[in-house]
């Protein structure tokens, strides 16, 4: 039986799941390499040890917009199980907030169940393990020569961790339409309306050069809403800018359901969104 591998760059220096395509079906089968070492450090002295910040991801935006606010919450309000990526000392994968089925027909179950058990899975492990080896090396038992690596390999799991968190939850079942409110009026403001953000959205998230994500950001210096894209998980991201709403266009994300249409996978997800979940991150990130 003929297989192709239908893998991405969680699949970087081991460590994580993937799985193979069989190229006359649409099944697929998983496969396992070695689990990580868990991160056990508690998260301020793990951070504190390293001597790394949120910055040190390499997407300093994304990691304070989403899993630190997972973590802590946003004013009175407690996080949700699904919003909660770090807990105990690691890097974690909470559950989704609906059921697999619950986005179809715009986003089918096989895909959100393989995306989030064996890609976004994989970033939290590979996240994980790049913490381990940065405390090590800081620790004096690691050979330092090989920081660069794994910062680079921080940046990447722990973006795509992050930007994970914030997909599932700007989605929800009978979603779409539009916002109203506070974010009507920052689009309106920041785009001209809603059609004219829409019609920008959806061409940068179709836009996006191989795989990565496009994204509906907060710019705080300006105070204005921004469109922008974001190549891999973490590459020619605007630093300060906090993400509100995401859409992820790896082939992962859509290819069992959409193939190689990404634009009406980018349709559909307009049929999802959460605008409440995004009005709520506006809301935050603007103080």
């Amino acid at each position: 039986m003929a297989y192709g591998v239908a893998r991405d760059s969680t699949l970087r220096h081991g460590g994580s799941r993937f799985i193979e395509k069989n190229q006359n079906r649409n099944d697929f089968v998983m496969k396992e390499t070695p689990d990580f070492v868990e991160n056990k450090l508690p998260r301020r002295d793990m951070l504190k040890t390293l001597g790394l910040g949120a910055a040190a991801l390499g997407s300093a935006p994304f990691i304070a917009s989403t899993a630190g606010a997972a973590e802590h919450g946003s004013g009175d309000r407690q996080p949700k199980e699904s919003e909660i990526g770090f807990k105990d000392g690691q890097f974690v994968l909470p559950p989704l907030d609906y059921a697999y089925d619950a986005l179809e027909p715009h986003i089918d179950a096989r895909t959100m169940e393989l995306h989030l058990s064996i890609h976004h899975q994989g970033y939290v492990n590979g996240a994980n393990n790049a913490v381990e080896k940065l405390k090590a090396i800081a620790a004096g038992d690691e050979d330092s020569a090989l920081v660069k690596h794994w910062t680079r390999e921080l940046a990447f799991h722990g973006s795509g961790h992050s930007l994970h968190l914030l997909f599932w939850n700007n989605m929800k079942p009978d979603g779409g339409g539009e916002p109203s409110g506070e974010l009507a009026d920052a689009i309106e403001a920041s785009f001209g309306g809603f059609r004219a953000f829409s019609r920008l959205f959806k061409a940068a998230s179709g836009a996006v050069e191989a795989s990565g994500w496009g994204i509906l950001g907060y710019e705080p210096i300006s105070g204005n809403l921004v469109v922008m894209q974001a190549e891999k998980h973490h590459d020619i991201t605007v630093h300060g800018v906090v993400p509100l709403l995401a859409i992820d266009v790896w082939e992962h994300a859509y290819y069992l359901n959409y193939q190689n249409r990404r634009g009406d996978y980018v349709d559909a997800f307009m049929e999802v969104i959460n605008w409440d979940d995004v009005a709520r991150r506006y809301h935050a990130a603007k103080g």
